[in-house]
């Protein structure tokens, strides 16, 4: 009885400090380090050394990236710009159908020619964005095996491959434009995503 006592007392003492557990000064405590939390209560008689968590939260296969490539990235991408086309092209189609059939009494007839016109602008636009986006994806994990690195100049340049092939069908001209208008907007999206990494690195040159 009395040694099963013992066990108990040092077992849960190592944890919570009770029954003949080993003590801690202000010195060890001072020396262990607590990244992110609050400093402990004086009141609160625990080891310090149960609260630090030095892994990782997840567990993660090995060789495998932290963060997600273009390629899982690229299922994510395609589909939100199918859905998106697909609400914009259906309120199109509700306000070219309410315009063209602003002269029609409430029917059955301008029912169905304002649901058409609804599914078929729905339809084109989701073909449209969705077509972009499987370009977009594909150069972009095309260039990022090919250079094994993954910044924004993948981004810049997919973007403009992108464009340029869409408008391959309207000649030179169309090929340039199309370049142009994929260059500006994925600059403009890099630009966006490095904008408080450019505030900071100006703020430390003006100091």
């Amino acid at each position: 009885m009395e040694g099963g006592g013992n066990s108990k007392g040092t077992g849960l003492g190592g944890l919570f400090g009770g029954g003949g557990g080993v003590g801690y000064s202000h010195a060890d405590l001072a020396g262990v380090p607590l990244t992110g939390m609050s400093p402990l209560s004086p009141y609160l008689n625990l080891d310090p050394r149960y609260l630090v968590q030095d892994t990782d939260e997840f567990i993660l296969p090995t060789g495998a990236n932290k963060t997600r490539g273009r390629f899982e990235l690229a299922f994510f991408t395609i589909g939100g710009c199918c859905m998106t086309g697909a609400a914009f092209g259906a309120l199109n189609g509700l306000r070219l159908g309410l315009k063209e059939t602003q002269n029609m009494a409430w029917s059955k007839p301008r029912n169905v020619q304002i649901l058409n016109m609804v599914t078929r602008q729905g339809a084109l636009w989701a073909n449209t964005l969705g077509s972009l986006a499987l370009l977009y994806s594909a150069f972009g994990v095309i260039i990022e095996k090919t250079r094994g690195a993954e910044d924004d100049l993948n981004t810049i340049a997919a973007g403009t491959l992108t464009g340029m092939l869409y408008k391959s069908t309207g000649g030179v001209r169309g090929i340039a434009r199309g370049g142009v208008v994929g260059l500006t907007l994925t600059s403009l999206y890099a630009l966006y995503n490095n904008w408080e990494h450019l505030k900071g690195s100006i703020a430390r040159q003006s100091l």
